[in-house]
C-alpha cells in the first residue's frame, strides 16, 4: 500500500481522520508537524492526547526538549526511514500535519520557492520600525540578520516574510535550496483536507478558546521556569510567543486571545497556500470520509 499523506490547515480535522484511518488499516502515524516534536508543548501545538491516540503508535512526537534543534532535513530523513520501516511490517505510514515545508521538503525535494509575496503581511510589517523588525530577526534568524544592514528595511522585511510564511528562517531555507532531490510526490497517496472557510474559522476560535481553558498559559509559565525564554526557536510558535506577551505584560487576557484566533486564521491561510502548490492531491471536506475511504480502498 502507498504510504498516505494527510494534510490541510490546523483545526481540519486531520488527526481524527488519520486515527481513523490507521484503526482501519492496521497503520502507525508519523507527525509532520514541526512543533509537536517538543517535549512538554502540548496544549499550544494541539498534541494529540493519549486518549485521542486510541492506541496508534504516533512517531516524531516528543522527541526533542524546546532548546534542542529539528530541521527539516531531520524531519525528511526520519519519515523516510520509518516510512520504509512501517512497509517493511506490513504497517500503513500515515503522515500527517500541517507544516507546509516539511511536507514539500518530504514530496517534492529540498529544491523548492522561497515563498510567494504575502501583500497583507508585507503592509503589515511596513508598520513598524526598522529597528523593531531587525531586532526581530536578529531573534529568529541570526545569520540572516548579520548578512543583512540594520537599515535595509526591505530585505529585513522579506526575510520576516519567509518566516512567517514558511515557519522556518530564510537562511536555512537558502542552505536547503542548494540540495536536490529526486521528485517523489508519485510514491504516496496525499489526501486535502478542505473545510468550507466559515466552519474553519469556527473550529479555529473554538480551539483557541480550548486551549486557554485547559492551560495554555499555564503551559507556557511552565517552560519558563524551566528556563525556555521567548527567544529560543520553539518559543517563536504560534500560540507561545503570544502567551509571552500576556505574561510580560504587554497584553491583556482578552486581547491574547483575540489576537491568538486572528494569528491562527491567518496561519491557516497560509497553509493552504503551500497546500495548494502540491500536485496529486484529492481534496475532501472533512465530512467527506466515506469518499476518502473508497479512494484507499481502491
Amino acid at each position: 500500500m502507498q504510504p498516505i499523506v494527510i494534510l490541510g490547515p490546523t483545526a481540519a480535522g486531520k488527526t481524527k481522520l488519520a486515527v481513523e484511518l490507521a484503526k482501519q488499516l492496521g497503520g502507525e502515524i508519523i507527525s509532520a508537524d514541526s512543533m509537536q516534536v517538543y517535549r512538554g508543548m502540548d496544549i499550544g501545538t494541539a498534541k494529540p492526547t493519549m486518549e485521542e491516540r486510541q492506541g496508534v503508535p504516533h512517531h516524531l512526537i516528543d522527541v526533542r526538549d524546546p532548546d534542542q534543534e529539528w530541521t527539516v532535513s531531520d524531519f525528511v530523513e526520519q519519515t523516510n526511514q520509518l516510512t520504509d520501516q512501517l512497509a517493511a511490517w506490513g504497517k500503513a505510514p500515515i503522515i500527517v500535519g500541517g507544516t507546509g515545508l516539511y511536507l514539500w521538503s518530504l514530496l517534492e525535494g529540498f529544491a523548492f520557492p522561497l515563498s510567494p509575496a504575502d501583500k497583507e503581511l508585507r503592509a503589515r510589517l511596513e508598520l513598524e520600525s526598522t529597528s523593531i523588525l531587525y531586532s526581530r530577526l536578529s531573534t529568529i534568524d541570526p545569520p540572516a540578520a548579520a548578512k543583512i544592514h540594520a537599515n535595509d528595511k526591505k530585505r529585513i522585511i522579506r526575510a520576516l516574510e519567509v518566516y512567517e510564511l514558511t515557519g522556518q528562517p530564510i537562511s536555512k531555507l537558502q542552505e536547503l535550496r542548494t540540495s536536490n532531490v529526486e521528485h517523489r510526490t508519485s510514491k504516496y497517496l496525499l489526501i486535502g483536507l478542505d473545510p468550507p472557510r466559515e466552519e474553519l474559522y469556527k473550529n479555529i476560535n473554538k480551539r483557541v478558546d480550548t486551549m486557554l481553558e485547559k492551560g495554555l498559559v499555564e503551559e507556557v509559565k511552565g517552560l519558563r521556569e524551566k528556563g525556555y525564554g521567548k527567544d529560543i526557536f520553539s518559543m517563536q510558535a504560534l500560540g507561545y510567543k503570544e502567551v509571552f506577551e500576556y505574561l510580560d505584560g504587554h497584553w491583556t487576557l482578552d486581547f491574547l486571545t483575540a489576537e491568538l484566533k486572528k494569528r491562527t486564521r491567518h496561519f491557516a491561510r497560509r497553509q493552504m497556500t503551500w497546500f495548494r502548490r502540491f500536485k496529486e492531491v484529492k481534496w475532501f471536506p472533512p465530512s467527506g470520509t466515506d469518499k476518502i475511504y473508497g479512494i484507499i480502498a481502491s
